[in-house]
């Protein structure tokens, strides 16, 4: 019977699942339906506009050419009026020298003979037909304004859709995700001169496998990418997983997004446990900061602020927050988990292998401060990383004027500038952090 039961929640599990997935892809459907109305109506609106461009290009041109029909026509009509009546005007002179030398040939018998003949002579010597260039100053063949558009005919006939860019892919085998930086490498599958850049696309998220339609956080986009790989820095892993998904893009249009992938991030998140303590330290979740007067006036506002007289436990304490999912309760409770000159918290999160990073900030006056890692077996009297118990990173600044305060903040990232500590572990441990004064 049990056994049947556990069947039924696997299937259960599985039909939840799935359904879920139906239904993502049911919404990514719907989705797509309405794009391609909008797409449709954008692209049918971009292609009108340009052929709409095109023929007022045209209709410009045609109407520069047709200007320079006219004016060639209006200047050789002008050319040949001017020379047809030049022409005109020597005609009638030669005509009338014509007929006055005909009349004095006629009339031998008059005196003055000698004299009209010589007049006649330097009447044509004088005469603007003999001055007149019988050649066209300019031609009647308009040849010159003649077109050819076979090419550009040509070159219309030929206009289509621009190619679209190729999906990329993305090499999962040469990316790497490490130290608050993420390297992305793709490739295009078919070689693309035409592609001018990239645009690449990540978001954070705490799910596994394949990108969510729905997502809390939206996608960031880093544009103008022109190799095929980019590096993501400064980032702060706060989550498990992270999104990726990139487009090329020619000149004028964008490609489809390559499939998106998810790489896993080395995310290590921890708070402060406060009630492993020393008393010399004021905690807070995700701060620490050296505090004279110890737990003795925490205790006493404690009990103020509780009423009944009692020592607020650890877990009524405000600086625990919200505890990390795999929180280790401590193997000693109260604020006597460490005593005399070790100064230290631990974190609430253990470590049990791998490699961890994280960043911690102080503040530039701080006088001294450790941060590392430790076993459960760290005395309540060891210092962090004065025994083989503990390892730390540790800051001394005594030697400079300060005030004494400390404020150690780590999270799941770590910026170069800044004290950062890696550690392999290779059994369970935690992280602490020390405070001296």
């Amino acid at each position: 019977m049990e056994d049947q039961r556990e069947a039924l929640r696997k299937i259960i599990t599985t039909l939840a699942v799935k359904n879920e997935e139906i239904q993502n892809f049911i919404y990514s459907l719907k989705q797509m339906l309405l794009n391609v109305e909008a797409n449709s109506a954008k692209v049918q609106e971009d292609l009108e506009a340009e052929f709409q461009s095109l023929f007022s290009l045209l209709e410009e041109l045609k109407e520069g050419m047709l200007m320079k029909i006219k004016q060639d026509r209006a200047s050789r009509t002008y050319e040949l009026q001017n020379q047809l009546a030049a022409c005109t005007r020597a005609l009638e002179s030669s005509e009338e020298l014509l007929e006055t030398a005909n009349q004095t040939l006629q009339a031998t018998d008059r005196g003055d003979f000698p004299q009209a003949a010589k007049q006649i002579k330097d009447g044509v010597t004088m005469a603007p037909a003999f001055r007149l260039s019988l050649k066209a100053k300019v031609s009647d063949n308009m040849s010159h304004l003649m077109v050819d558009f076979a090419q550009e005919r040509r070159m219309l006939q030929a206009l289509k859709f621009l190619p679209v860019p190729s999906a990329p892919v993305i090499d999962l085998a040469e990316s790497l995700v490490a130290d608050n930086c993420v390297t992305l490498v793709w490739r295009m599958p078919d070689e693309d001169s035409k592609i001018d850049h990239y645009v690449l696309e990540y978001r954070r998220t705490n799910f596994e496998g394949p990108p969510r339609l729905k997502e809390d956080h939206p996608w960031m986009v880093v544009e103008g990418i022109r190799q095929t790989e980019y590096t993501l820095t400064g980032l702060k892993f706060d989550m498990k997983y992270m999104n990726f998904r990139v487009k090329a893009c020619n000149k004028a249009v964008a490609g489809e997004f390559s499939e998106p992938v998810t790489l896993e991030t080395p995310a290590f998140m921890f708070r402060l446990d406060a009630s492993t303590s020393h008393q010399n330290l004021r905690v807070d979740d995700l701060s620490v900061e050296w505090d004279a007067m110890g737990g003795k006036v925490q205790d006493i506002k404690a009990r103020e602020k509780d009423g009944k007289g009692r020592t607020a436990s650890p877990v009524n304490s405000p600086a625990r927050g919200t505890s990390s999912p795999k929180r280790m309760p401590s193997g000693r409770g109260g604020r006597d988990r460490f005593t005399a000159e070790s100064y230290t918290v631990l974190g609430d999160t253990p470590i049990d292998g791998g490699e961890h990073y994280w960043e911690v900030r102080y503040e530039p006056d701080s006088k001294a401060f450790g941060v590392g890692v430790a076993y459960r077996s760290l005395g309540r009297f060891e210092q962090l990383g004065k025994t083989a118990a503990s390892w730390c990173l540790h800051v001394n600044n005594w030697l400079q004027a300060s005030c004494p305060s400390t404020t150690p903040v780590p999270n799941s990232c770590c910026t170069p500038s800044r004290p950062s500590s890696r550690s392999r572990c290779c059994r369970p441990s935690r992280c602490g952090v020390a405070a001296s004064r």
